[in-house]
């Protein structure tokens, strides 16, 4: 199945004409004639797509799309497309920058130029294919061997402790033990993160989340970090917010999050150097600032250090200590919770600074957990706001001026959430991105107008693209409005005048 071209092209004659000379060429494939078999094609197996430029208008861009989005980091799908004026169409423009591996071939296209095309893009398919089974491997091998390795540490550990109770006195003893301790949770630090690196690459990691507070995650992270710290006489200084910041999150992945990029701080910081590590609130988000006088990084530096195994180089040219798995799981482990990880530097001997961004409960503990339909005003009488945009800066600021206007107001970041959402609470008003990974807005509105009573919804689209077929596309889908960013709020707030003020007596506008 994997080595099979999936052919769609649901007009004409090009499918079952391609499919007859690839068939006498010897090469497996398979003629999808609508979108909907070609989505589940594609997860059945798939060397190469072919098809044509007229499909990618009817629900071909979209499911070769979702896929390209969703497919593992050793995927680069090729797809070959048949195109009549080459990359002069604003839909081969389109596909060209959505799927990425794209092959044009004009048509008319001779036979051999086909095969041999298909043959091409196959066999770099299979190089794709050897990488994957290589990373397979690969993952196999740290689990087992972070297993073996972590088999020894706990008798080595008890022999330990059973030593410092018969000789509680002894101070060489005593020297010993505490030697022993430090290098075995150095050890057993690294164990952890081979068997993270491994669940991670096999999908096994499960967040155990419950509430927690920014506090009681820094109490920890000091733990961890200061004796490596008062080694090299370095101060860690730690601003935690007034009151309590509430995470609902898996306690011990945050506290792993922070407690890496605070010991690689303190690896890359010189003696009697200096870290500041402070939270901050921002827009419902928590903001960890981890900001040290170390030896800073380069601008190239700054786009590789979170890939798995990457070391930081000092300025002496020598390898780092430790494997280069820290801050790529800090970063996994954070997008895991729905937040990131950013890194920023002056430049080399200028320190550097890194900004954890994790979703904030509140900032006092609940007492229950609100449902969805509390959070969209099931009984407060304000109009109730839906913000949707994969851009949590941009739906996080439209939300803020929503409640400046005495809007009860939910966000969602991506199609799938705006869909739960809209299942839990109808809103008056839903203001939505259309350029968004995994579920486009296009297709989020669909079901969402599917749904009773969502027809007195007010929908307005938020895009990039001014284009007339880009408004009817819009229309097509159930919004409402069409407005190009950068938008006015002002336009916003007239347009939901307009429609929700009169027939629900709601008004925006003051």
């Amino acid at each position: 199945m994997e080595k099979r071209v999936l052919i769609y092209a649901p007009t004409g004659q090009d499918a079952v004409l391609a499919s007859k000379m690839l068939t006498l060429a010897q090469v497996d494939n398979l003629v999808t004639e609508n979108v909907q078999r070609l989505s589940e094609e594609l997860l059945i197996g798939v060397g190469a797509v072919l098809t044509v430029e007229e499909a990618l208008s009817n629900g071909g861009m979209k499911a070769l799309g979702e896929f390209v989005q969703r497919q593992p980091n050793w995927s680069d799908l090729p797809i070959v497309l048949l195109t009549h004026r080459g990359p002069d169409s604003l839909s081969v423009r389109q596909a060209i920058g959505a799927l990425g591996n794209v092959t044009l071939l004009e048509r008319p296209v001779r036979t051999l130029t086909l095969i041999t095309s298909l043959q091409s893009v196959l066999r770099a398919r299979e190089k794709q294919y050897q990488v994957r089974e290589t990373d397979r491997r690969k993952d196999e091998f740290l689990a087992s061997l972070g297993h073996e390795l972590r088999n020894p540490l706990a008798p080595i550990r008890t022999s330990m402790s059973v030593l410092n109770h018969l000789y509680p006195d002894q101070a060489p003893v005593k020297k010993v033990s505490d030697v022993i301790e430090r290098q075995v949770t150095h050890l057993t630090r690294l164990v952890d993160d081979l068997l993270d690196v491994a669940r991670i690459n096999s999908g096994k990691i499960e967040l155990q989340r419950d509430y927690t507070t920014f506090a009681q995650v820094m109490e920890h992270v000091t733990e961890l970090c200061s004796a490596a710290a008062a080694a090299k006489r370095i101060k860690i200084d730690v601003a935690v917010p007034p009151g309590d910041v509430v995470l609902y999150a898996d306690y011990a992945r945050v506290v792993q999050i922070v407690a890496n990029i605070v010991s690689n701080a303190v690896k890359f910081t010189p003696a009697d150097g200096y870290i500041s590590v402070r939270g901050q609130v921002e827009f419902g988000a928590l903001n960890i600032y981890v900001k040290d006088t170390g030896i800073g990084l380069e601008a190239a530096a700054i786009k590789r250090i979170f890939a798995m195994f990457e070391q930081s180089r000092p300025p002496s040219g020598q390898i780092a200590s430790g494997l280069g798995i820290g801050l790529s799981l800090s970063r996994q482990f954070a997008e895991m919770h729905g937040g990131s990880v950013q890194a920023t530097s002056e430049g080399l001997g200028k320190g550097s600074e890194f900004i954890v961004t994790l979703p904030v409960v509140t900032e006092a503990r609940p007492v229950d957990a609100a449902p969805i339909a509390d959070i969209m005003g099931a009984v407060d009488q304000r109009p109730k706001v839906l913000v949707v945009d994969d851009n949590r800066d941009a739906a996080d600021s439209l939300q803020a001026l929503f409640e400046m206007e005495n809007c009860n107001v939910a966000t969602a970041y991506d199609g799938f959430e705006a869909v739960q959402a809209v299942e839990q609470g109808m809103p008056d008003m839903i203001v939505m991105d259309l350029g968004m990974p995994s579920m486009d807005g296009y297709e989020a509105a669909r079901r969402i107008r599917l749904k009773p009573g969502s027809q007195s919804v007010l929908m307005i689209a938020l895009t990039g693209w001014g284009q007339s077929d880009a408004r009817q596309r819009t229309l097509d889908a159930g919004f409402d409005h069409h407005l190009i960013k950068p938008v006015n709020f002002d336009d916003i707030k007239r347009l939901a005048d307009g429609r929700l003020g009169k027939p629900q007596g709601l008004r925006l506008i003051r």
